[in-house]
């Protein structure tokens, strides 16, 4: 992150998730200033890869060495018996030097700071933080920045900043949204036994909901849809964030960090999103990163209640677009004008493959008209999952780029 202001720079913090060592890898190429991570315990996302504690201190020494920084999720609404390893835990987070442990629960707080009082404390979102008195309460805890609830407005945010300026205010700017108030969410837990709360949401209010009703006729239960305003059924279905046009204002009422909602998505989901963010906060036009925010799956977009109150946030027609692109593949490599791509979905010889890189590179496209296979045998079909395909390629691509092409019109 620069220290100076550019014309027509943002200079707040991008933060960007990794649910794995790999996708760890891709925001750091893709240019966030800072990657939030979870360990194999505490972490409210249970179902990703999440780090060892050696992928921990690897994933903390590598960021440093690119001046970024590593924030560690420990934000579960911790039961009595989680607490007997957490001493360890935050003990290794300090040792390690990561830069701050992620946290939602008062007892945690507490342990920590009495355990690793050299680990900086952020307050997760989980924690429903929406005023500036809960703020100040926060700071006077120890707590060095409170990351917001997605509830709040830009004027909130700003009269929490001037109240408490002393202590960092992180917002979501991307990214799913829970229905439920800043993710208290029960129903998880309810319909399925797993706890949203303690890492193990299975996103029920993405699924497709159905009325049984008895029918007086003949006296059967039968299933009716539910339709909302004849759109659909997704009633509990959240649009996305998308704050991308508003970064100026939300660092001007007193954001720190911009947060990218994602530990569960791809790669190629979080090297899109971090480009189109990290291109808007060096300068770039906002219509370009608009379009770039096209090229993934997602719900429809909203402002939430950034802009004030807000009563069309639901997403009833569908779960989810799929996305203007198709992932391609991940670049490996590239050597004497050819690109070594491991492929993800087919391709074939003619087929324009459009470039995603943090380069110059980027949006740059070229004809796959010469393929060859790992055994080196030239092919006009590349149908193969993860095969390492060579492909000539007019651009010097690097590790970690992707490819993709646009979806027929």
């Amino acid at each position: 992150m620069k220290n100076t202001r550019e014309k027509n720079t943002i200079n707040a913090e991008l933060l960007a998730p990794a649910g794995s060592y790999q996708k760890l890898l891709t925001a750091l190429h893709f240019g966030a200033d800072a990657v939030y991570v979870g360990g194999k315990q505490f972490s409210l996302r249970t179902f990703a890869d999440n780090f060892t504690a050696e992928e921990l201190s690897s994933a903390v020494s590598l960021a440093h060495s690119l001046g970024k920084k590593i924030y560690v999720t420990a934000n579960v609404f911790a039961r009595n018996a989680d607490f007997a390893m957490m001493e360890d835990y935050f003990k290794t987070l300090e040792s390690i030097g990561a830069d701050a442990a992620i946290i939602s629960d008062p007892g945690v707080v507490y342990l920590a700071k009495k355990v690793a009082p050299n680990l900086p404390i952020h307050l997760s979102t989980q924690a429903n933080t929406t005023n500036k008195y809960a703020v100040k309460f926060w700071q006077e805890q120890g707590v060095s920045r409170v990351i917001l609830a997605r509830e709040l407005s830009l004027k909130e945010i700003s009269e929490i900043h001037n109240f408490t300026p002393e202590t960092e205010l992180e917002a979501f700017v991307h990214g799913a949204m829970c229905i439920s108030y800043s993710g208290r969410c029960l129903l998880s837990d309810y319909l399925d036994g797993r706890s949203s709360n303690r890492g193990a949401c299975v996103q029920s209010c993405r699924w497709r909901y159905e009325v049984r009703a008895l029918n007086a006729t003949n006296g059967k239960a039968e299933w009716l849809p539910i339709e909302e305003d004849a759109k659909g059924t997704y009633i509990l279905n959240s649009k996305d964030l998308n704050m991308l046009a508003y970064l100026r204002e939300m660092e001007g009422a007193g954001v720190r960090s911009f947060k990218i909602e994602g530990r569960m998505k791809s790669g190629y989901y979080l090297a899109t999103v971090i480009n189109a963010y990290r291109r808007l906060m060096n300068g770039g036009a906002l219509a370009l990163s608009e379009t770039e925010l096209s090229n993934v799956a997602h719900r429809e977009y909203t402002t939430a209640y950034t802009l004030g109150d807000n009563s069309q946030t639901v997403n009833y027609t569908d779960s989810q677009s799929k996305g203007d692109s198709i992932y391609i593949a991940d670049v490996v490599g590239y050597e004497n004008g050819y690109v070594l791509a491991e492929m993800r979905n087919r391709f074939k010889k003619g087929d324009v493959l459009e470039v995603l890189s943090p380069e110059d590179t980027f949006g740059k496209n070229f004809i796959a008209e010469e393929i060859f296979d790992s055994k080196g045998e030239e092919t006009d079909d590349a149908k193969l999952v993860q095969e390492i395909y060579k492909i000539k390629c007019p651009f010097a691509l690097k590790k970690g780029d992707y490819l993709r092409r646009k979806k027929a019109e």
